[in-house]
């Protein structure tokens, strides 16, 4: 059965959007669900479903029909084990091992990430109207590091504004072909589908804007250990920006080069600290999670001597 919720619209709110309206009457509900709502007719305005940018006045009656969470065509998978850094009632991070898959797809419908928080995780509410976790940012199958979950729709919002703030601080390491000059920079290049090969994205002037930070950790033989800051989250964006000034980074087999010069499986891009603010209690948070075992051995086969608490003030030469 749908869950009902009925509001009479107050003088005070007259002349808003509906959903605009709705996102401050039902706080509960996220901005993504309550558009998915009005979309497919599931608000009603004196009886009739009625479009987002309609303006509501006093007296109104809207009507707000939340159908039950679809069922969800992925099994757990209680055999696929998560490192769980941190969890509440809100959320969880965990540290992303490389080779998972986060979301089920076509050839992944029982060995990914969501499979296992399933299993792992038995207390997750529906998120955006569908049963499973709310995953409020990914990365790629072969990138590893820290990933933020909501269990809640009230928890991915306020997830999803510190992003949209740019309040949460994501910083990635990355091992990139060439001596990476200058030692620091902003890349501020728009993102989209690459219009030759749809599989990939591109610098494009029809993207969605992007920015990196970079600062250089380490130079080391052909190659250079970078720190990588996200202002943006497009796909694949910080492999994009350092392959667009020309310094791929070591194993992207898509955006650099095919033919590999080192013995690694993967691309080296870690997400290694993440800092953002708890929902509940308005606390500042920040996690770090170590180089897995292969990058780290990439490094000490190059005679890296950078160590992960090293100073962060001034880049290694």
């Amino acid at each position: 059965m749908s869950d009902v919720t009925t509001l009479t619209v107050a003088a005070i709110a007259a002349g808003e959007r509906l959903d605009k309206y709705l996102a401050e009457a039902l706080p509960d509900l996220s901005r993504a669900m309550l558009q998915k709502l009005i979309k497919d007719g599931a608000v009603l305005v004196g009886g009739k479903p009625a479009k987002p940018s309609y303006r509501v006045e006093g007296g109104d009656t809207v009507i707000v029909r939340v159908p039950p969470p679809a069922p969800l065509e992925a099994p757990p998978a209680p055999h696929i084990p998560l490192d769980i850094l941190y969890q509440d009632t809100d959320l969880l991070v965990l540290n992303k091992p490389a080779g998972l898959v986060v979301h089920p797809a076509h050839g992944h419908s029982d060995d990914t990430l969501v499979n296992a928080l399933l299993a792992h995780v038995p207390d997750l509410a529906g998120i955006g109207g569908v049963l499973r976790p709310g995953i409020v940012h990914r990365l790629d199958k072969d990138t590893s590091g820290l990933l933020l979950v909501a269990k809640h729709d009230q928890a991915q919002q306020a997830l999803q504004d510190q992003f949209r703030s740019r309040a949460v601080d994501k910083v990635y390491l990355a091992l990139v072909e060439g001596h990476l000059t200058p030692p620091r920079g902003r890349i501020d290049a728009p993102i989209g589908r690459d219009p030759r090969e749809r599989q990939r994205m591109a610098i494009v002037p029809t993207g969605r804007p992007a920015q990196t930070e970079y600062r250089v950790l380490e130079t080391l033989a052909e190659t250079t250990l970078v720190e990588a800051h996200l202002l943006t989250g497009r796909t694949h964006q910080i492999r994009v920006h350092l392959a667009s000034l020309g310094y791929p980074i070591v194993g992207d087999r898509v955006y650099g080069h095919r033919k590999q010069h080192l013995a690694l499986g993967r691309q080296f891009l870690h997400a290694w600290r993440l800092a953002f603010t708890l929902p509940s209690t308005g606390e500042r948070i920040q996690f770090t999670a170590p180089l897995p075992v292969d990058l780290r051995q990439v490094l000490e086969g190059l005679g890296s001597h950078w160590q992960e608490g090293s100073p962060l003030t001034s880049p290694s030469t």
